[in-house]
Protein backbone atom coordinates (compact mmCIF):
# COMPACT_ATOMS: atom_id res chain seq x y z
CA UNK A 1 0.00 0.00 0.00
CA UNK A 2 1.59 3.04 -0.73
CA UNK A 3 2.23 5.96 1.25
CA UNK A 4 -0.33 8.83 0.95
CA UNK A 5 0.57 12.39 0.82
CA UNK A 6 -1.70 15.20 0.94
CA UNK A 7 -0.17 18.26 -0.95
CA UNK A 8 -1.21 22.05 -0.01
CA UNK A 9 -0.20 24.59 -1.84
CA UNK A 10 -0.44 27.98 0.58
CA UNK A 11 -1.13 30.37 -2.36
CA UNK A 12 -4.34 30.83 -3.78
CA UNK A 13 -3.53 31.23 -7.03
CA UNK A 14 -3.71 28.95 -10.24
CA UNK A 15 -0.32 29.13 -11.33
CA UNK A 16 1.66 29.76 -8.40
CA UNK A 17 4.99 28.90 -8.32
CA UNK A 18 4.42 26.80 -4.90
CA UNK A 19 1.76 24.88 -6.39
CA UNK A 20 4.21 24.00 -9.36
CA UNK A 21 6.68 23.00 -6.72
CA UNK A 22 4.36 20.66 -5.32
CA UNK A 23 3.58 19.13 -9.16
CA UNK A 24 6.99 18.66 -9.14
CA UNK A 25 6.46 16.58 -5.76
CA UNK A 26 3.58 14.99 -7.86
CA UNK A 27 6.12 13.95 -10.51
CA UNK A 28 9.04 12.60 -8.92
CA UNK A 29 7.80 11.10 -5.74
CA UNK A 30 9.24 7.90 -5.09
CA UNK A 31 7.72 4.43 -5.90
CA UNK A 32 5.59 3.70 -3.13
CA UNK A 33 4.55 7.22 -2.57
CA UNK A 34 1.23 9.21 -3.88
CA UNK A 35 1.37 12.94 -3.56
CA UNK A 36 -2.16 14.84 -4.53
CA UNK A 37 -2.78 18.23 -4.44
CA UNK A 38 -5.53 19.78 -2.42
CA UNK A 39 -7.47 21.87 -4.34
CA UNK A 40 -9.94 23.54 -1.73
CA UNK A 41 -7.48 26.14 -0.07
CA UNK A 42 -9.72 29.01 -1.69
CA UNK A 43 -12.66 27.75 -0.08
CA UNK A 44 -11.55 27.01 3.49
CA UNK A 45 -12.81 29.92 5.52
CA UNK A 46 -11.22 32.10 8.38
CA UNK A 47 -11.52 30.00 11.35
CA UNK A 48 -14.23 30.98 13.57
CA UNK A 49 -15.01 28.84 17.06
CA UNK A 50 -18.64 29.82 16.62
CA UNK A 51 -18.98 28.20 13.05
CA UNK A 52 -16.97 25.19 14.09
CA UNK A 53 -19.65 22.57 15.66
CA UNK A 54 -21.62 20.02 14.32
CA UNK A 55 -22.26 21.48 10.67
CA UNK A 56 -18.74 23.47 10.54
CA UNK A 57 -18.04 25.12 6.60
CA UNK A 58 -17.79 22.58 4.22
CA UNK A 59 -14.55 24.09 2.88
CA UNK A 60 -13.10 22.97 6.67
CA UNK A 61 -14.98 19.69 6.56
CA UNK A 62 -13.42 18.98 2.97
CA UNK A 63 -10.31 19.83 4.19
CA UNK A 64 -10.12 17.62 7.49
CA UNK A 65 -11.58 14.88 5.44
CA UNK A 66 -8.53 15.22 3.22
CA UNK A 67 -6.23 15.15 5.51
CA UNK A 68 -8.05 12.55 7.43
CA UNK A 69 -7.33 10.46 4.66
CA UNK A 70 -3.43 10.83 3.74
CA UNK A 71 -0.29 9.62 5.66
CA UNK A 72 1.49 12.50 5.56
CA UNK A 73 0.73 16.51 4.52
CA UNK A 74 3.27 18.77 2.37
CA UNK A 75 2.41 22.53 2.56
CA UNK A 76 4.57 24.45 0.23
CA UNK A 77 3.87 28.43 0.99
CA UNK A 78 4.57 31.42 -0.22
CA UNK A 79 6.08 34.84 1.88
CA UNK A 80 3.30 37.34 2.85
CA UNK A 81 5.14 40.75 4.45
CA UNK A 82 7.96 38.28 6.27
CA UNK A 83 5.21 35.30 7.35
CA UNK A 84 2.40 33.04 6.21
CA UNK A 85 -0.46 33.78 3.96
CA UNK A 86 -3.32 34.03 6.47
CA UNK A 87 -4.89 30.81 3.78
CA UNK A 88 -2.47 28.82 5.40
CA UNK A 89 -2.69 29.66 8.46
CA UNK A 90 -6.90 29.16 8.76
CA UNK A 91 -6.30 25.91 7.62
CA UNK A 92 -4.02 24.81 10.11
CA UNK A 93 -6.52 26.49 12.34
CA UNK A 94 -9.08 24.42 11.32
CA UNK A 95 -6.91 21.05 11.23
CA UNK A 96 -6.19 21.87 14.81
CA UNK A 97 -10.11 21.55 15.99
CA UNK A 98 -11.38 19.82 17.98
CA UNK A 99 -8.96 20.46 20.59
CA UNK A 100 -6.63 17.53 20.94
CA UNK A 101 -8.57 15.22 18.17
CA UNK A 102 -7.92 17.95 14.91
CA UNK A 103 -6.99 15.63 11.42
CA UNK A 104 -3.24 16.97 11.90
CA UNK A 105 -2.77 14.97 15.37
CA UNK A 106 0.50 13.35 15.58
CA UNK A 107 0.09 12.95 11.87
CA UNK A 108 3.55 13.90 9.97
CA UNK A 109 3.91 17.31 8.20
CA UNK A 110 6.72 19.04 6.11
CA UNK A 111 6.54 22.61 5.00
CA UNK A 112 8.47 23.84 1.95
CA UNK A 113 8.14 26.64 -0.94
CA UNK A 114 9.73 29.28 -3.21
CA UNK A 115 9.45 33.24 -2.59
CA UNK A 116 10.47 36.30 -4.15
CA UNK A 117 12.98 37.65 -1.75
CA UNK A 118 16.37 36.23 -1.21
CA UNK A 119 15.56 33.92 0.98
CA UNK A 120 12.88 31.50 -0.56
CA UNK A 121 10.41 32.62 2.06
CA UNK A 122 12.15 30.70 5.10
CA UNK A 123 10.06 33.26 7.99
CA UNK A 124 6.93 31.91 6.72
CA UNK A 125 8.24 27.93 6.69
CA UNK A 126 9.23 28.71 9.96
CA UNK A 127 5.93 30.05 11.27
CA UNK A 128 4.18 27.72 9.55
CA UNK A 129 6.22 24.82 11.37
CA UNK A 130 5.47 26.48 14.50
CA UNK A 131 2.08 26.79 14.27
CA UNK A 132 1.60 23.38 12.94
CA UNK A 133 3.32 21.57 15.94
CA UNK A 134 1.50 24.03 18.37
CA UNK A 135 -1.88 22.30 16.32
CA UNK A 136 -0.36 18.58 17.17
CA UNK A 137 1.48 18.04 13.85
CA UNK A 138 4.51 15.90 14.27
CA UNK A 139 6.48 18.47 12.34
CA UNK A 140 9.73 17.06 10.30
CA UNK A 141 11.88 19.90 10.81
CA UNK A 142 14.83 18.00 8.64
CA UNK A 143 12.76 18.68 5.40
CA UNK A 144 13.64 22.31 4.65
CA UNK A 145 13.63 23.45 0.78
CA UNK A 146 13.73 27.64 0.11
CA UNK A 147 13.85 28.79 -3.56
CA UNK A 148 14.67 32.14 -3.52
CA UNK A 149 13.92 35.08 -6.11
CA UNK A 150 11.34 32.52 -7.44
CA UNK A 151 9.76 35.06 -9.86
CA UNK A 152 13.55 36.00 -11.42
CA UNK A 153 14.10 32.00 -10.97
CA UNK A 154 10.80 30.47 -13.15
CA UNK A 155 10.15 33.63 -15.49
CA UNK A 156 11.54 31.20 -17.98
CA UNK A 157 10.95 27.65 -17.00
CA UNK A 158 9.53 25.72 -14.86
CA UNK A 159 10.31 24.70 -12.00
CA UNK A 160 10.01 21.42 -12.86
CA UNK A 161 12.81 22.43 -15.36
CA UNK A 162 15.24 23.25 -12.45
CA UNK A 163 17.40 20.50 -11.98
CA UNK A 164 18.21 21.63 -8.19
CA UNK A 165 14.81 22.18 -7.73
CA UNK A 166 13.58 19.07 -8.46
CA UNK A 167 16.38 17.67 -6.52
CA UNK A 168 15.60 19.35 -3.31
CA UNK A 169 11.82 18.40 -3.12
CA UNK A 170 12.27 14.99 -4.57
CA UNK A 171 14.32 14.32 -1.29
CA UNK A 172 12.14 16.18 0.93
CA UNK A 173 9.33 14.06 -0.23
CA UNK A 174 11.50 10.88 -0.03
CA UNK A 175 11.56 12.15 3.94
CA UNK A 176 8.66 12.94 4.34
CA UNK A 177 7.18 9.80 3.68
CA UNK A 178 10.14 7.89 5.67
CA UNK A 179 8.62 10.01 8.94
CA UNK A 180 5.52 7.39 8.39
CA UNK A 181 7.52 4.92 9.59
CA UNK A 182 7.41 3.08 5.83
CA UNK A 183 10.87 2.78 3.85
CA UNK A 184 10.35 3.81 0.19
CA UNK A 185 12.18 2.41 -2.47
CA UNK A 186 15.32 4.46 -3.64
Amino acid sequence: MPVTILGIPGSLRAASHNRQVLEVAAANAPDGVELRLFEGLGDVPHYNEDLDGDTAPSGAVALREAVAGVDAVLIATPEFNGTIPGAVKDAIDWLSRPFGQGAIRDKPVAVIGTAFGQYGGVWAQDEARKALGIAGGAVVDTVKVAVPESIVRFAEIHPADDAEVVGQVSEAVRALADAVGTSVAA
